[in-house]
């Protein structure tokens, strides 16, 4: 064991050396705060003066209580220039009337008393047809412009229009006519003349392709009469005449789905009709004597009484007719036979 005081001793000059030595602990120093700032801490702002605090608050409440004129009241949403819609002038927002559609031919069901005058008055005494109370007319290119509104008025209360001829002939006037007749409130119907010498299907099919099928039309007529003025010179036999017009009848009322009407004047009718066709309604023409007088037998539904008759709204004479009944039988007909 060695002595206390050697012990001693050898501290004494190990803590003298240490004094003189560069390589002893090193005395850590702490640094002093940083002068450097990064875009997320921001140094600390200098005081304000309390002068210059004062000074901002009465900027800023001068700017909040000085609106322009020209800015939105209180509480309206501004909205971005781009966004906004120009201004419309004063007569761009005044609704423009739109264009009338043209109405569908109205038939109020009115019967115009009959104001005709006739250039060859026939007396057909107490049979006169100014004692039925629906009259009308039939017309053709050969009237010419018609004023309809003014026929109408005149107590044309129905019209028989020309279409057709043949297989291949269109009434020059057709449209503009039944146009204009419906237009004005007559009922309209449409007739053909029929061509002997002619295929009756074909004729049926020309008719069909230019008569338009609409609703309240008066059924198709069939024209059926000698006609001296066709090339056509031969004479069919009745059963072959019938035989014709039965084919272009049936393929009208398959299309139009009403029954035609037979038209016919005397001589033509007694030769070829008298007794046939019990089924149809007939127009029978008789300028000169009731029509009981001149076909004994024969029921009909309209009356040819004159080709002489004048009017207001046509130039010239007229084709005038009647319908065999009452205002209520009129009205009752139309209801079983009109398109």
């Amino acid at each position: 064991m060695r002595s206390p005081s050697v012990v001693l001793a050898l501290i004494a000059c190990l803590a003298l050396s240490g004094c003189t030595s560069r390589s002893g602990i090193d005395v850590l120093q702490v640094p002093g705060p940083s002068a450097e700032t990064t875009s997320s801490v921001a140094g600390m702002p200098r005081p304000v003066p309390p002068a210059d605090v004062e000074a901002i608050i009465r900027q800023e409440e001068t700017v909040a209580m000085v609106v322009p004129e020209s800015a939105e009241p209180l509480g309206a949403p501004v909205e971005p220039a781009a966004l906004v819609a120009p201004a419309k002038p004063a007569a761009a927002m005044i609704p423009q009337a739109r264009p009338r559609a043209r109405s569908a031919p109205s038939f109020d069901g009115t019967v115009t008393r009959h104001r005709f005058r006739d250039a060859k008055p026939i007396n057909f005494g107490s049979a006169s047809p100014s004692r039925l109370a629906v009259h009308g007319v039939d017309v053709s290119r050969w009237q010419g412009e018609i004023d309809w509104p003014r026929l109408r008025s005149q107590g044309a209360n129905f019209a028989y229009i020309k279409a057709t001829d043949g297989g291949d002939h269109l009434d020059p006037m057709f449209r503009k006519n039944w146009r204009g007749a419906g237009e004005a409130g007559l009922r309209r119907g449409a007739y053909h003349f029929f061509y002997w010498c002619r295929v009756a299907s074909e004729q049926a099919d020309w008719f069909i392709r230019n008569v338009p099928k609409v609703p309240g039309a008066l059924p198709p007529v069939i024209d059926v009469e000698y006609n001296a003025e066709s090339r056509c010179k031969r004479r069919l036999s009745p059963e072959r005449y019938r035989e014709k017009m039965q084919v272009f009848m049936d393929k009208l009322e398959a299309h139009y789905g009403q029954r035609p009407v037979i038209y016919t004047p005397p001589d033509f009718y007694r030769d070829n009709l008298k007794g046939h066709f019990r089924g149809y309604p007939f127009w029978l023409r008789s300028v000169a004597a009731h029509p009981s007088k001149v076909y004994p037998g024969r029921e009909w539904v309209f009356w040819q009484y004159s080709g002489s008759g004048l009017s207001h709204g046509v130039r010239g004479q007229i084709d005038l007719n009647v319908f065999h009944g009452s205002e209520r039988e009129w009205r009752r007909w139309l209801g079983d036979n009109a398109g």
